[in-house]
């Protein structure tokens, strides 16, 4: 839940140098927030590939340049010079470069929580509750209200389910154009978000299917990845409108919790191994 709260970058939580670059990070709570310095001459495929061990950078930044300026790369040969005052947006698969004499300074909300780590540093697993959403019918709407009127109905959509996703302690880690997956500390909190969002939406006309598995993933620079996170998709998959199903293992989870489900027997989920007994809740 959010709070009122404040860090200072002169009393950073971690200090991380990478060749001729340094990042200072601050953590609210779940919120990782990174500022840059990069010297003249430093070069992302120079100075920070060595511990990434990729091709180029993976990470997803969003930030404010504060001074000097950067010229960012993709692979498609599209190219951006960043410079002080701008807001910008670097999609993973980028080099970048310092131009100029003067550092280039800027606070990154995005990328900054595993950046400039090595592989084996950057992995980390922990267990949590996924919950996976998506709108029933999503392309069918979208063709009959429009794509003005339906990228504005979508964004009431993302605002309200942030706020559910948010009020019980959760994080969306990504969103797939017409639904989400958002993670959580426990199986009721994710449960407890699906039916708020459900809730949210019916005054707009607006079917969900909703899948709640929990299990252990992996943490990797822009989200997650696992085992888990695919049982949720497919548990998802097979839910009707408006309806929340869960894994076996999140029904046992909440046993005695005062949730209802109802037993939907035994499913062959695509790429996962057995079969896997799903719950519906009724309330």
């Amino acid at each position: 839940m959010p709070r009122l709260q404040r860090r200072r970058f002169s009393e950073p939580t971690e200090v991380r140098e990478f060749g001729r670059g340094r990042l200072e990070i601050v953590e609210l709570d779940d919120v990782v927030i990174g500022r840059m310095t990069q010297d003249p001459g430093w070069r992302w495929s120079v100075d920070v590939k060595p511990i990434a061990g990729t091709d180029r950078c993976q990470y997803h930044h969003l930030g404010i340049t504060q001074s000097g300026r950067l010229h960012v790369e993709m692979p498609d040969g599209i190219e951006l010079e960043i410079g002080p005052g701008d807001v910008f947006e670097i999609p993973p698969g980028h080099d970048a470069w310092v131009v100029g004499e003067e550092p280039w300074a800027a606070v990154d909300f995005a990328g900054a929580r595993t950046y400039a780590r090595s592989a084996g540093e950057r992995s980390e697993r922990t267990l949590a509750s996924l919950l996976f959403t998506a709108l029933v019918a999503s392309t069918a709407t979208a063709e009959r209200l429009g794509h003005e009127a339906w990228r504005d109905l979508l964004g009431i959509h993302n605002e309200r389910a942030e706020v559910a996703v948010d009020r019980y302690h959760g994080r969306v880690v990504t969103w797939t154009g017409d639904g989400l997956l958002a993670t959580f500390d426990g199986a009721e909190r994710a449960v407890r978000a699906a039916m708020d969002l459900r809730d949210r939406l019916r005054d707009l006309d607006l079917h969900i299917r909703q899948g709640v598995h929990s299990g252990e993933v992996e943490i990797i620079p822009d989200g997650l990845r696992g085992v888990a996170i695919h049982a949720a998709a497919r548990i998802m998959a097979l839910a009707g409108p408006d309806e929340i199903l869960v894994s076996s293992t999140v029904h046992d989870l909440l046993d005695g919790s005062g949730f209802i489900f109802e037993d939907r027997g035994e499913h062959e989920l695509k790429g996962l191994t057995g079969k896997r007994r799903v719950f519906a809740l009724t309330r």
